[in-house]
């Protein structure tokens, strides 16, 4: 009798433990996938080649403060393999250095110095522990952009990329006003201003600023010369377009608000809202509209 009922317990059980081994196994494929792939990453003119994995926790350590939420990290984790994923083929990556910030082990431990260890770990845990997920629209992954500090709202990609993608729209990121830093001013003389834009004339006149939706300045006219706000960004190392320029008795001073091109997620944005309830989905879906999380 106990042999009979042990079979049937066993007949019972069986399906479920099939089931629950083939998800172990279906996880551990997802990890291992993620370790085939190998990056060159392209430096200057040298090229060094490592595990998928091992670039993930190098963007990720420098890209984000290891201090930050762990689902903020997790969201940049996905963001960040997101945008690798893009330069895949041939299960190899091919990216430049530029194109993510990377840090090895190395420059972690100067970085971190005795908290490397416990930052090193946080950064690998957000890494695994998002298994192989990138960010899809209708089913392709997406360019997923991402930048420090919004000036109030994210871009829309059309102003810097000349993309016109549907879930890179401005999207409300004011409590990023809160972060320090958020508004900076930056000084010139009026030589230094005049000699980086190749003006003879040091007359400065500014006129016709215009501003999109999200405020950052689209074309102004300097001296009878048009620039995009990108150009004037890129030629007085701004950190963002989102600025205005005082022309003073001494000295011209110019001010920003936030830090980066503002398409896509805001790193500081996501640590506040993940401060606030958000998982790392949460953020992704709140700053990438009508995106699905997928394992790749």
């Amino acid at each position: 009798m106990k042999n009979k009922l042990l079979f049937v317990v066993i007949i019972i059980l069986l399906p479920f433990a099939i089931f629950l081994g083939n998800k172990e196994i279906k996880e551990e494929e997802n990890i291992n996938k993620q370790n085939i792939i190998e990056v060159n990453l392209i430096k200057e003119n040298e090229t060094e080649r490592l595990s998928f994995e091992d670039y993930l926790i190098g963007v990720v350590g420098q890209e984000m403060p290891a201090s930050f939420n762990f689902e903020a990290l997790k969201a940049q984790a996905v963001a960040a393999r997101t945008f690798a994923y893009n330069y895949l083929e041939n299960n190899e990556i091919n990216i430049k250095d530029a194109s993510q910030s990377y840090i090895d082990t190395n420059e972690m431990k100067e970085k971190w110095g005795n908290d490397y260890y416990k930052y090193y770990n946080k950064v690998k845990e957000a890494v695994l522990s998002t298994n192989n997920e990138v960010i899809k629209y209708n089913d392709n992954i997406i360019r997923a952009y991402y930048y420090a500090i919004s000036n109030g709202k994210s871009e829309d990609d059309k102003f810097v990329f000349n993309e016109d993608l549907p879930y890179l729209t401005v999207v409300d990121s004011s409590f990023d006003e809160n972060v320090k830093n958020f508004e900076v001013v930056t000084s010139f003389t009026y030589e230094n201003f005049c000699a980086l834009l190749g003006f003879n004339d040091c007359n400065i006149n500014i006129e016709n600023i215009t501003r999109d939706s999200s405020n950052r300045i689209l074309s102004i006219i300097i001296n009878n010369k048009v620039y995009t706000g990108i150009e004037i960004r890129k030629i007085l190392s701004l950190r963002s377009t989102d600025f205005s320029i005082n022309l003073l008795e001494n000295n011209i001073e110019v001010i920003t608000k936030g830090y980066g091109h503002g398409v896509g997620m805001s790193q500081y944005g996501a640590n506040y809202l993940a401060n606030n309830g958000y998982n790392y989905k949460d953020i992704l879906k709140y700053y990438y509209k009508n995106v699905e999380i997928k394992s790749f």
